[in-house]
């Protein structure tokens, strides 16, 4: 290993395909101080994490161009593949080791066990379980019972302070996973872990962003033919990357400013446009291509009526929201949405409505509700912004009904009270009633006349699609 270790949680494609490429190019200039270790806190993907441990952790990412045009690189970064085990031990050790200096990981929106005011949630039975297990000094299943048994090691060691990085799409990531972290360690009767914890590490918030789809089945094959390599462990990608970082890291950092990484005071303002375009549109785009019988985003995308839908969710109701007078955005936003929607009309990428329709739930709170709460506190409409909760109505009775073309994974949905939504005498009035997607917006009347005007609308696309 080299002399400064990140200990990544979360081997899947994103992290491949993002945050070791960026330590790929900065090996790649010749400097090669920094290198990833990377291991998995669930026995989830033994197949990859396996091939890419017989690999020596290497693996070839193919990306592809709006145009069409495809590009294979050897990424080597990754120098040490850490195999799950029951009781994450070698994790521990390897995030205890005075060598590491930053600890990262990829957390889906649902994995932060967070409550409507951003809160953790306790009572949640997966992160219940891992309060239990940390107050037996164990390493747990969550991030937090992960990340907690190894500043545990890490403090019992004296291996000096570490950074938490977080690498995802949750808003202010790094702040919210920080005081989660100390109200799960509070709740795990270890206080004094606690206080460490906030002398020594730091949690920066971070905005990541590649399209990456699961691989598909015949990428093996395609990277054979174009490189001559058998990789079990390929993965596959949009040629877009980005990279915000907020410089705030407590015992040094790779160079990656060097590589096209944006390291800068405030991430708040970048973080906000990735969200509020891309990753709702996405969504956006996900329920409605599902919805019209399409099976990958680019044909949503290309769909002149549901591209319609998300440019106009971007242009009437979020521009105004983040460039407002006084409060400019770095971002230029209109270019940014045209940006966004040709990355998603990529037909080379693949991307399945499947994937991006997931974790609806955890989406309508994080990244559509605080449009809708700012333009209805300003007093202007949401007709644009309703779409897409009403697509996702619209799609969750296609779930409750069982007519969905694909299994719907939601990690922070309650299927009991998803189908009681669904069930309901007024299915809209119900939607808009559910704290858990709105917060104090719930129930309220503006937000529920505008639901109802805009499942017309749905109601009206659905049948111009021939679809049930």
């Amino acid at each position: 290993m080299t002399p400064f270790v990140i200990l990544h949680l979360g081997l899947g494609s994103f992290h491949r395909a993002h945050q070791a490429v960026y330590l790929q190019r900065l090996h790649d200039t010749g400097d090669q101080r920094w290198s990833l270790a990377g291991c998995n806190i669930r026995p989830d993907m033994a197949d990859v994490v396996q091939a890419l441990a017989d690999q020596g952790g290497a693996y070839t990412l193919e990306t592809i161009t709006p145009a069409g045009v495809p590009s294979y690189e050897r990424i080597t970064a990754i120098r040490e593949v850490i195999p799950y085990a029951p009781g994450l031990a070698a994790m521990v050790a390897r995030g205890a080791d005075p060598a590491t200096h930053i600890v990262s990981f990829t957390v889906t929106e649902a994995g932060y066990y967070l409550d409507s005011a951003h809160r953790l949630d306790p009572q949640l039975p997966e992160l219940a379980a891992d309060i239990a297990r940390a107050r037996r000094g164990e390493a747990g299943e969550t991030i937090y019972g992960a990340v907690a048994a190894i500043l545990r090691a890490r403090r019992a060691a004296g291996s000096g302070p570490l950074t938490l990085l977080n690498c995802d799409n949750l808003r202010h990531n790094g702040e919210r996973f920080r005081a989660a972290l100390l109200a799960f360690l509070q709740a795990a009767g270890e206080g004094p872990l606690a206080a460490w914890t906030r002398q020594n590490t730091t949690c920066p918030n971070a905005m990541v962003d590649r399209i990456t789809p699961r691989p598909p089945p015949e990428l093996r094959a395609r990277v054979l033919a174009a490189t001559g390599v058998d990789d079990a462990a390929a993965i596959t990608g949009e040629s877009f990357i980005q990279w915000v970082i907020e410089d705030d890291f407590a015992a040094g950092r790779p160079a990656w400013e060097h590589v096209g990484a944006e390291l800068v005071r405030s991430v708040q303002p970048y973080e906000e446009a990735k969200i509020r375009i891309l990753n709702a549109s996405h969504s956006c785009i996900a329920w409605a291509g599902t919805l019209a019988g399409l099976q990958y985003i680019h044909e949503g995308t290309l769909d002149a009526e549901i591209r319609q839908l998300a440019y106009d969710y971007v242009s009437d109701d979020v521009i105004p929201c983040l460039h407002r007078p006084g409060h400019e955005s770095p971002v230029d936003l209109a270019v940014y949405r045209d940006v966004v929607l040709e990355r998603f009309s990529n037909p080379a990428i693949r991307d399945t409505n499947q994937r991006v329709a997931a974790d609806g739930f955890a989406k309508i709170p994080g990244f559509i509700a605080p449009t809708v709460r700012e333009r209805l506190a300003a007093g202007q409409p949401i007709a644009a912004v309703a779409m897409l909760p009403a697509l996702f109505l619209a799609f969750l009775q296609r779930w409750h009904r069982g007519t969905l073309p694909y299994a719907y994974q939601d990690q922070g949905m309650d299927p009991a009270a998803a189908h009681a939504i669904c069930a309901a005498a007024d299915p809209e009035a119900a939607l808009a009633a559910d704290a858990t997607l709105w917060g104090d917006l719930a129930g309220d009347a503006r937000l529920l006349a505008t639901l109802r005007q805009a499942g017309q609308r749905v109601a009206a696309f659905v049948q111009g699609r021939g679809a049930p």
